[in-house]
């Protein structure tokens, strides 16, 4: 959630939980952190300084704060509980954080120092483990999106707790997310990381560089690199989706806007805050502004010669590995049949 912008969300649900209060900070070894990114500050400095998606949770609840006034707020991950402290200045009459990873421990400092240690009250916890004092919330807040929207992210647990606790009627924030895919040139790119294992310092490493075929790149994609239009593979409705609905399969059909190159794919998501006054949300597609969540490549192993005008078909699906459910299997069925170049080919990458 909050705690967790892209990365290893998951990890906050498998934290171990610390021996005792008093070892808070002595003591955290990098087998903590291996299981407890979140403990680590520089990630939430990273996310924390990710203006785009701060700022528009904090628009989207302070513009908003007759939503909020005397209303119950439960802030799943909360992180150093920024999130929670917006929902407080709005006028929440309380505010529950949830987070079991150990940065609670600075974050039950952060709201005191700030005054609001009467409004906000932090457990510490897993999300389908923990108890709260209401039975029901009015409003659920959290950040829980990860790269590709879905990789290690905190949607699971989100969904747990609007079953569990969200009032009829109540409002999620956000409430929307879009997948969005396109064709991209990057041969510059696709040269360095992938053909590079062709001669790594004379020797023949290509069997690396099958395995780097199967592994989606998360990196900045220059938005004059797209060379399709944007088809939407995953529409998720946060009120009244269930888990099962993240595991997906959807068609797509990308036009080409000039001639050029096909060497990979890039995905990436928009959310939105839709229950409230004026609808917000923001983007993290190559031509918005930087977010920490950057782009998603899937690299291709045949380069596609392109027209204006012609399209690729395909189908793309995303489903937990069985072995790893942190992992993602995605799978691409793409058939093309260009002027230039023809495919009908399957392929298979993992986010791991």
């Amino acid at each position: 959630g909050g705690s967790s912008g892209g990365g290893n969300k998951q990890e906050q649900q498998d934290a171990p939980k610390s021996s005792s209060s008093d070892d808070r900070n002595s003591d955290r070894t990098s087998r903590d952190y291996y299981f407890d990114s979140y403990s680590h500050h520089g990630i939430h400095e990273e996310m924390l300084k990710d203006e785009v998606r701060t700022r528009t949770y904090q628009m989207a609840v302070l513009n908003n704060a007759h939503l909020f006034e005397g209303k119950t707020v439960l802030d799943v991950g909360c992180g150093t509980g920024v999130l929670s402290m917006f929902c407080a200045q709005a006028g929440a009459a309380h505010v529950y954080g949830i987070d079991c990873s150990l940065i609670i421990d600075q974050a039950e400092q952060i709201v005191s120092r700030n005054g609001f240690a009467d409004k906000i009250s932090l457990i510490k916890g897993k999300v389908e483990e923990v108890e709260l004092p209401v039975d029901k919330v009015d409003i659920i807040i959290s950040e829980w999106m990860g790269y590709f929207l879905l990789y290690e992210s905190m949607l699971d647990t989100v969904l747990f707790a609007r079953d569990k606790w969200l009032a009829p009627g109540g409002l999620m924030f956000p409430d929307k997310a879009v997948m969005y895919l396109c064709a991209i040139e990057d041969a510059q790119v696709k040269h360095d990381r992938i053909d590079f294992w062709d001669n790594v310092y004379g020797f023949d490493m290509t069997p690396l560089k099958e395995i780097a075929l199967t592994e989606p790149v998360v990196d900045v994609v220059d938005a004059n690199h797209v060379l399709s239009d944007s088809q939407p593979i995953l529409n998720v409705d946060i009120l009244t989706c269930t888990k099962e609905d993240l595991a997906f399969t959807s068609p797509f059909r990308l036009r080409a806007q000039r001639n050029d190159y096909v060497h990979a794919f890039c995905a990436y998501f928009e959310c939105a805050f839709t229950q409230v006054h004026k609808p917000i949300g923001f983007s993290t597609a190559p031509f918005a502004k930087y977010t920490h969540w950057k782009q998603t490549i899937f690299y291709t192993r045949q380069t596609l010669t392109i027209c204006e005008g012609e399209e690729i078909t395909g189908t793309i699906s995303c489903s937990p590995n069985p072995k790893n459910n942190r992992d993602l299997d995605i799978a691409m069925d793409v058939a093309f049949d260009g002027q230039h170049s023809k495919i009908n080919t399957k392929l298979e990458y993992r986010l791991r």
